[in-house]
This record gives structure tokens, C-alpha cells and sequence, in this order.
């Protein structure tokens, strides 16, 4: 996906935990933080914690919403979707992308992988594997028009 490109709808999840959104609830509300994980994936659950920071500290300024992309045909089991999702206390939205089609609409390869977009839906900054925690943050504050002090 390029920057400035519109954020892609919602559709195709194979379900949805924590309440389903589509791209109409997310577009012209506030800046959104879409990040992809997979319950194989160690990175994203040492990541998760940040993530969820993220959800708290922003609540009011930022919409984000959790993909989970398998990565092999054992990642699939919803049981083992929803327990690491409840053991990370993934709060947010989860789309379940089983069928991959959010992942091609994204063109996404990895997780974790981060996708902010501005309010009106186009992408403003990228970034996938681990740490770089502080560039999102960054990126992030800069789509909420957030100075950062130094």
C-alpha cells in the first residue's frame, strides 16, 4: 500500500471479537491505527502491550482496530484466536482475516505491522516488525497534530 492511499473496506472477515466496524464508522471521525498480528507471532504479543497503550492513551483521538492474519493453517482456530486475544487484553475490535482478504487489500506481508491513516482515510505512515515503537508514536502524534517535546 503507498502512502496516501485510501484505507481499504472492512470487508471479508471470516468474524469479528469485540464488536464489528467497517470503514464508514472509522472515515471522518478521527485518525485510525490498524495494526496486524497473528497468534504465532512472538513479536506481536511483546508488542501488544504498546498497542494497547496506544488504545488507552488515545482513546478519544484514535480509532484502533486489531487484524489478525494467520500465518499457517494452525493459526486458523478461532478457541486459539479468542484466548491469546483475551490473554493480551486485545480490547479493540479484532477483524479474523482467516481468508487473508483484508491482508491483499492492505498488500500486507507482515506482523507485526502497523498502518495509521488520517481522518479522512488515507495512509500516512507504514511500519512493520518489531520495536520502532517510538516512530509509530511519532507518526502517530504527528497525525493528531500532537507537538512532542524533547
Amino acid at each position: 500500500m503507498k502512502l496516501r492511499a485510501q484505507m481499504p473496506d472492512l470487508n471479508g472477515a471470516t468474524a469479528w471479537l469485540n464488536g464489528e466496524v467497517s470503514k464508514e464508522d472509522l472515515v471522518g471521525d478521527k485518525p485510525t491505527l490498524i495494526h496486524f498480528w497473528s497468534v504465532s507471532c512472538g513479536l506481536c504479543k511483546e508488542a501488544m502491550p504498546d498497542v494497547n497503550e496506544f488504545r488507552d492513551e488515545y482513546s478519544d483521538k484514535l480509532n484502533v482496530i486489531a487484524v489478525h492474519m494467520p500465518r499457517s493453517e494452525k493459526d486458523l482456530d478461532m478457541a486459539v484466536i479468542e484466548e491469546t486475544a483475551k490473554e493480551h487484553d486485545i480490547s479493540q475490535s479484532v477483524f479474523v482475516d482467516n481468508e487473508h482478504k483484508l491482508t491483499d487489500a492492505f498488500e500486507n506481508q507482515y506482523v507485526p505491522a502497523y498502518y495509521v491513516f488520517d481522518e479522512e482515510g488515507q495512509l500516512r505512515h507504514f511500519q512493520a516488525g518489531g520495536g520502532g515503537m517510538k516512530m509509530l508514536r511519532k507518526r502517530v502524534n504527528r497525525v493528531l497534530g500532537i507537538e512532542i517535546k524533547k
